[in-house]
This record gives C-alpha cells, structure tokens and sequence, in this order.
C-alpha cells in the first residue's frame, strides 16, 4: 500500500464511510476506491481529489502525501501569519513610520529622504517586521501545537 492508498483509506475510515458510499461521491465504483487504497491506481483524476479533498475536510497535497499538514488551508504552516499577526504589524509599521516623519533628522548624506527612499524604507521595515515574526512563530511555539 502506498501513501496516497492509505491516506485515503485512513481519512475514509474516520469519517465512517464504506468503499460504496465514497464511490458513490466521486461518481466511480467500489473496485476503483479499493483499487485506490491499495495503490493499484496512483493516477487519480484531479477532480476526484478535489472532491475527496472536500469530502474529507483536508487538501489535496495531504492525500497525494506531498505534505503532513492536513488542515484545509492550502496546507497552512503554523508559523505563517495570521490576520491578528498583519494587524499588528500594520499598526507597528504605522508607529514607526510616524516617528520617522516626526523626526526630521533621517537624512543621507545631509540630504532629507526623498518619498521613494520613504517607500523604500516603509518596504524593508514591513518585510523585517514580517521575518521577525514568522521567526518567533517558529522558536516559540510548542511542539504540541506544530501540526
């Protein structure tokens, strides 16, 4: 058995589906899904995935065995960014750059920074702010968390 076959018999098991009832979902018979289990067919049309991707409340890279993350979001990384996570980096952002405009003496070369260079900066600051995060993510989370 392979890993996409006992995927899909593990996640058809635990949602208390017979063979005959996915069948009848992807619109095939009982032989291809044990066929499927047992690895006998590994080139699984990529619509029948979607829907078993759908049926199972997981993604298709989950099923295939291109990745361990289960969970529905595209495969989702734990320590990828949250909406809370942009927020509060878009408020931190807003703070900084507040305190640069409020604080003339930013110059290079005696020269006052000019609104792309701003830009710039507004740009380096947001994609450090990002890094930084991310990076915590990883270090501080518990492993019982990591999924």
């Amino acid at each position: 058995m392979n890993i996409m076959g006992s995927r899909i018999k593990e996640l058809r098991l635990q949602k208390g589906m017979t063979q005959d009832e996915l069948a009848e979902k992807l619109g095939v018979n009982r032989a291809n899904i044990s066929n499927y289990e047992r690895g006998q067919i590994t080139n699984i049309p990529s619509d029948k995935l979607d829907i078993m991707a759908d049926l199972f409340d997981t993604n298709v890279d989950y099923i295939m065995g291109r990745s361990d993350v289960r969970d529905k979001e595209n495969g989702k990384k734990y320590y990828e960014l949250t909406e809370k996570d942009e927020r509060d980096i878009a408020k931190k952002l807003e703070a900084m750059m507040n305190d640069l405009d409020s604080d003339s003496s930013l110059s290079f070369m005696g020269e006052p920074m000019d609104e792309e260079d701003r830009e710039l900066l507004r740009i380096s600051i947001e994609n450090t702010l990002r890094m930084s995060r991310e990076m915590a993510k990883k270090k501080f989370t518990p492993n019982k968390y990591r999924k």
